[in-house]
Order: C-alpha cells, then structure tokens, then sequence
C-alpha cells in the first residue's frame, strides 16, 4: 500500500491554520512502469505549494493546474496520464516512462471539516489504523466523484442523503473495517447507479525506539525522520539525552535502563536498537526488550560482544535470538556514524516493508 501521509502534514496544518482549502490527489489506478502505485498521495495548495509525490516532479506541474480549478470551483476531477509509447509526446511532457496513472483530484476545506485529512491525521497522531473511502467513479449525480465515507457516519462527509444512505451503509463500512485491519487498498464497487469508490487505508509509519543517545544516534534518527518515521531515544546520560541534539525525535526520555518499561510503552515500537556503548546498559535494555513482542531488535557491536550479552542474559537470551540483528545493520562499507546510521535506517526498512532483511556475510563468532 502506497500512501504515506507523514510528508503532507506540514502543509496541511499550514494551509487549515490560514482557512485555505486545498486539493488532495489520490492516485487510483496505474498500468506498466510508474514512479508511485495505486495509494500514492499529493496534496496541493491554492498558491501551488505540494507536498508528497506520484512522479519524479515529472506531472506535478500538471498537476497543479489541475488542483487550482479543483480548489477554487469544489468540483473533483480525474487527471489521466499515459507515458506509454510515442504517444507520450502528445503531452509535452517526454517522460519515456512506459506507463500510465489515473489521479482523483477533490478539494479539502473547512465546508467538510477538513476530511479526510483531518480524519487520517489524527489516527496518525496515535497509531490507530484506519480507512476512509473516496468516490472514484460515478453515474450517480446525488454520489459524485470525490465523496467520501469514514468510519464514523456523523464524519461521513457525504454531500446528499443519497450519497449519505449508501456510504454510511453496511457494504461501505464492512469495507473500511476490513481494510483498517489488512492494511490492503482496493476497490469497492455498486449498482443502480453504478458507483466505485476506492478505500484507503491510512498507511501507518514504522515506530522506532533508539536505546542510547550518543552522537552517532544523531544520524539514525535523521535519516528515519527523513522517510517520516516515529522515533523515540532514551538514555539515563543527562549530557546525552537532549532533546536539542534529536530535532527529528517524536520524544527524547531520560530514564534509567532498568526503567525502560515504565518510560515508554514499548508495545508501540515495531524495531528498537541498542547502542548505548555501555555494556550494563546495553545488557538491561535487552533484558526489557526480551519481555516484549518488538519483532525486530538490532544491538550495535560486534559478534565477541553479542555473545557475551546473549551469554550474561541467561535463559532470556532464549526469546531474543529469533528477533536480534546483530551487529545491526546490512553489510554497506563505511565506518562513518552516517555510514552505519544509513546501514541501520537500509536494515530495518527492508524488514518493515519486506518482513525480512537480506543476508550479510557471515560473521565468525569467538
């Protein structure tokens, strides 16, 4: 699932501050190569401001053309683009990318509460999932393109009692749910007028817990913030945990590591590394890792060091060996902090959005 709405929100609260409406563009359909897929977002401002992307910055300049008329007449639109071929050139855009996208364009603004922005964004605040449904297609002037449907029927946002009838309805509802839980978009179609709506499920960021807050932590979570992840440090150093030094940081906790469970909840974090330098600290934040079900767990250092953690664990180590990475990281070269933050960042993606990591050279074990 493509959509990410971690980047749009900056304009969207700048935009919604100042009452000024914008156009949110979803990307509903995609055919041969393209830069995003079906989910994708943009989110467009009346002055031509965008945040998120669909293409390279190819068709955003369309794009805003677009938007503005969308912004200004409250009328949705679908914007097709077809790169395939020699028939690209009708465009004037020469892309040579060999494929094709369908973008529904529709306005943001007070009149609806802002929705669904404002829906997705503060489910977003708390890692809640959620779907909203967008009318994609229609032949039903009393459903038109760019109604939505949310979760709660007060906030449906629908534009008619017809449009309300059906998108608060049962088949409507069955699908939002459904898709909150698979995290899987997709298509929802209906009769008598034939409608389609597409349901979106709000893409949630990976959470990240760092444990210890050297300066080589500095650039792991810049990288994470870079790609709009969640983090949170924590260390027990005074000197060290500050929040000024993690401008990217969601939170930065001073918290003794024998505290960590009552210093965040970690049931929240999908990854968590430890690289507090510090042998006994390192050796109490896995301690309270093992009690918990983070999948992916990463320890800076090397092999001699890991075992002997793994050793002076005990019987705990037992429920840290299927989910340890370590040394963390994926085999990138480099011995800068940066180098290992983006080996770091690189690791944990992979296994975010892939469910594993790729294979490193085996490391000999003392």
């Amino acid at each position: 699932m493509e959509s990410s709405l971690g980047p749009l929100l900056p304009l969207f609260e700048r935009e919604r501050a100042a009452g000024r409406a914008l156009a949110l563009g979803l990307l509903v359909h995609t055919a041969g190569s393209t830069y995003r897929k079906a989910g994708a977002l943009i989110l467009i401002a009346a002055n031509g401001d965008y945040a998120g992307l669909l293409s390279g910055g190819c068709l955003e300049g369309d794009l805003r053309d677009h938007a503005r008329g969308v912004i200004e007449s409250g009328q949705a639109r679908l914007v097709s683009y077809d790169t395939r071929g020699p028939d690209d050139l009708i465009w004037g855009l020469g892309l040579g990318c060999e494929g094709a996208m369908r973008v529904l364009l529709f306005r943001v603004g007070p009149e609806l509460q802002w929705q669904p922005l404002a829906f997705l964004a503060d489910h977003h605040a708390t890692d809640t999932p959620t779907a909203v449904a967008i009318v994609a297609e229609s032949s039903d002037p009393q459903v038109p393109l760019g109604t939505m449907a949310l979760p709660e029927p007060s906030a449906a946002g629908a534009r008619s009692p017809a449009a309300q009838a059906i998108l608060g309805g049962v088949q409507v509802q069955s699908a939002l749910a459904g898709a909150a839980r698979s995290a899987r978009a997709g298509w929802l179609d209906g009769v008598s007028p034939r409608w389609r709506v597409f349901v979106l499920p709000l893409s949630l960021p990976p959470t990240l817990l760092l444990l210890g807050a050297g300066p080589d932590a500095a650039p792991v979570v810049e990288l994470a913030a870079r790609q709009s992840w969640k983090v949170t440090v924590v260390d027990h150093r005074p000197a060290y945990a500050v929040p000024g030094h993690f401008p990217g940081a969601e939170r930065v906790i001073l918290s003794r590591p024998d505290d960590l469970a009552s210093a965040t909840n970690l049931a929240r974090f999908r990854a968590a590394v430890v690289m507090s330098h510090h042998l006994p600290s390192d050796l109490a934040y896995l301690r309270g890792l093992a009690a918990t079900d983070i999948p992916y767990i990463g320890l800076l250092g090397p092999a001699m060091r890991r075992e002997r953690l793994l050793s002076d664990l005990g019987a705990q180590a037992d429920s840290l060996r299927a989910r340890l990475h370590a040394p963390v990281g994926l085999a990138l070269g480099g011995r800068t902090p940066e180098s290992i933050a983006l080996s770091i960042v690189a690791e944990i993606h992979a296994f975010v959005h892939l469910g594993t990591t790729p294979a490193r050279p085996a490391e000999p074990v003392p």
